[in-house]
């Protein structure tokens, strides 16, 4: 696993390049690092004036901003039971249903119709034993061999 230079390290290298101890291939294997970070290093600077490392700006840019939520807020509460697909394009958002569905979850929002309506009223879906499925099943198995048989029996 890669591991984070250490400030110290990185200024220690850009120091020794700018000292001319060495072109960019000769300080990196004087430090033991890669001819990669050395230029990297030495851009950052350049962009930046700063050698700390930047993994807070690495990764996918996220798509939903925070008035993104903002309006997600205010579209929830005037109309709760919209779908996430509903609500990515009321707000005509350019991201993935699964992105609108980390902001509400993010935002402690929900969106479930179920709140809004009446709860289902569940019928009975098994009739007893004469029902397909029930006590007839005994009746449909071959004779000469059981269900704990894994074939019917060889003729004889």
């Amino acid at each position: 696993m890669k591991k984070t230079l250490s400030v110290d390290l990185r200024e220690r290298i850009v120091a020794a390049y700018d000292a001319q101890e060495g072109t960019r291939e000769e300080v990196a294997k004087r430090f033991k690092v890669s001819l990669g970070m050395v230029k990297k290093l030495l851009s950052q600077r350049a962009s930046t004036g700063d050698l700390r490392p930047r993994h807070r700006f690495s990764g996918r840019k996220a798509r939903l901003m925070p008035a993104h939520g903002a309006k997600l807020q205010q579209l929830i509460a005037r109309e709760p039971d919209l779908t996430l697909a509903e609500m990515k394009e009321r707000l005509g958002l350019g991201c993935t249903v699964a992105a609108v569905h980390w902001v509400v979850r993010k935002l402690g929002l929900t969106y479930k119709k179920r709140r809004s309506m009446r709860p289902n009223k569940t019928g009975r879906t098994w009739r007893g034993p004469d029902a397909a499925g029930g006590g007839t099943k005994a009746r449909s198995i071959r004779r000469g061999w059981s269900s704990s048989t894994s074939r019917p029996p060889k003729p004889i």
